[in-house]
């Protein structure tokens, strides 16, 4: 993505564009509207309190970042936009593709080469296929949660998609999942959670978001939802990135997704 676009497609996200459609009526609605709901468990007890778990894809789910945010730094630097991954980290994270290639097209005055996008897209998704995991505990955690759950990720369609498939989480969160191309303003802005939380029923304070980068954090904020800030992915270090999210409005912070239920029900209570 970089979540730059590493967390998107880079179409337009590092693997999440966000591409100026509006929330409703998108061909990505059209094309996955036939697709059956996933079976939810009914939230009881102090579940029904939080009823909603709202997840970022990238760096929460599933350990992309990292190979996102190296095939990244590689790119620009070929296209004459010279930075190092750290770079990236720090700049781009969390932010959809089309915000850091303007960003990139602002600062240097010219746009970037024809194909940049789609070249970039292409390489990360290869990359994908051979080298992405699952956020360790995240599985036995989406197999044992007591309420429902969506993703809302800067990435497009395509790329969320097979992100959960290749780490074999697709089955457990299909079909509720939204992308930073169903809204006009993507991360920081509060446009995709909120769109979330309509499309599920769940007014946004009965949310709660995890995210892991400080755009993600803002625009949960924003929404008016409960954000914990998740430090677990192998592109952070959780004592350098800890102090960040918490100074961003992160209700809470935390490193280990096998923890992660624990601290819903104190939520709740």
């Amino acid at each position: 993505m970089i979540k730059i676009g590493l967390d998107g497609a880079l179409i337009g996200g590092v693997t999440g564009i966000s591409s100026g459609v509006p929330a409703t009526g998108t061909a990505e609605d059209a094309r996955y509207n036939h697709l059956p709901a996933r079976r939810r468990r009914e939230p009881t007890g102090d579940s029904a309190v939080t009823s909603l778990i709202i997840f970022d894809c990238d760096g929460v789910l599933v350990d992309s970042e990292p190979i996102s945010i190296r095939c990244t730094a590689a790119a620009l630097t070929v296209a004459g936009y010279p930075i190092d991954p750290a770079g990236v980290l720090e700049r781009f994270l969390g932010i959809s593709t089309a915000a850091m290639v303007a960003t990139v097209e602002q600062e240097t005055g010219r746009s970037m080469p024809p194909g940049f996008v789609g070249n970039l897209r292409h390489t990360i998704l290869t990359a994908f296929e051979r080298e992405l995991r699952p956020m360790d505990g995240i599985a036995d955690l989406l197999d044992r949660l007591d309420r429902p759950a969506c993703v809302a990720s800067s990435s497009v369609p395509e790329r969320i998609r097979l992100s959960l498939r290749v780490a074999g989480l697709l089955e457990r969160l299909e079909p509720d999942i939204f992308s930073a191309t169903m809204v006009r303003r993507g991360k920081p802005a509060p446009d995709l959670f909120l769109l979330a939380a309509e499309r599920m029923g769940v007014p946004p304070s009965s949310c709660i978001v995890i995210e892991d980068s400080a755009a993600g954090v803002r625009a949960g904020r924003a929404a008016g939802m409960t954000v914990f800030g998740f430090v677990g992915g192998s592109h952070l270090s959780p004592a350098v990135a800890r102090p960040g999210l918490l100074a961003e409005g992160a209700h809470r912070v935390f490193d280990r997704m096998a923890d992660l239920n624990e601290y819903l029900h104190a939520a709740a209570t």
